[in-house]
């Protein structure tokens, strides 16, 4: 397993179902950008040509700076987000949900939103949201590049990090672990992480704290009601423990 980086010249990621696509597998860790990723010949030259168009366009900002290289910054937890459940959600009863779930408009016009009706179901809102928190945000979802290509540009996010999922080994899960589990301790490698799914269990929690040696947040959202004021409240004030840590 690695972790696609965001530059234009990124390394091609394999193409994958969207919602709940099963891919489990060993995994080895990869993250693209960092000291022990191998960087592209003609990637810093890239990237000082992205910085000086982005300056001239006026689109130099914090947000946009922390991912154009796709370099995982260590100083910062990871948080490793799902799509379907927590930002789309789905499910809800008509008896839960008579007129069924809210529609949104955003400002911003995502690549592929033609194919994909249910964008309309995110709220917009949770951008900035998720941008005012002290992480590295990576997509963790089976929806691989089209995050980027139609989610991120839906909340007016800057492309991220995506998480490559190993090809599936045809067992089956062991004692009720999640398929993604595995795949995020190792990526994470020690390092503070958060995971926001609608279908984390305790299986998965004990497994992380028997596996994973730094400090971990596996939060579950209620896929009938996908991320709300509490979830982000949560998610804030773990992080900003951690990083309020000596």
């Amino acid at each position: 397993m690695r972790l696609v980086g965001c530059r234009a010249e990124r390394l091609l990621v394999r193409s994958q179902g969207r919602a709940h696509g099963p891919a489990r597998g060993a995994a080895t860790a990869y993250v693209h950008g960092e000291a022990r990723a191998e960087r592209q010949d003609g990637g810093e030259e890239n990237e000082q040509d992205q910085k000086r168009n982005d300056r001239a366009h006026g689109k130099e900002d914090y947000l946009a700076a922390r991912y154009r290289s796709g370099v995982i910054d260590s100083r910062l937890p990871l948080l490793f987000l799902d799509v379907d459940g927590p930002l789309l959600p789905f499910g809800a009863t008509r008896e839960q949900l008579p007129d069924g779930y809210p529609t949104y408009e955003s400002g911003h016009a995502p690549r592929g939103a033609d194919a994909n009706p249910l964008i309309t179901r995110i709220d917009p809102a949770h951008g900035p949201r998720f941008a005012s928190l002290p992480c590295t945000l990576v997509w963790a979802t089976t929806w691989m590049s089209d995050a980027n290509d139609c989610v991120a540009p839906w909340l007016g996010l800057p492309e991220l990090p995506v998480v490559d999922w190993p090809e599936p080994d045809g067992e089956d899960p062991r004692d009720g672990v999640h398929w993604k589990t595995h795949a995020l301790v190792d990526l994470a490698a020690g390092r503070p992480f958060a995971w926001v799914d609608d279908e984390i269990t305790d299986a998965d929690r004990t497994w992380v704290r028997a596996h994973h040696p730094g400090p971990a947040l596996l939060h579950r959202v209620d896929a009938r009601l996908g991320l709300t004021d509490a979830d982000f409240t949560a998610l804030d004030h773990w992080l900003r423990a951690m990083t309020d840590s000596p």
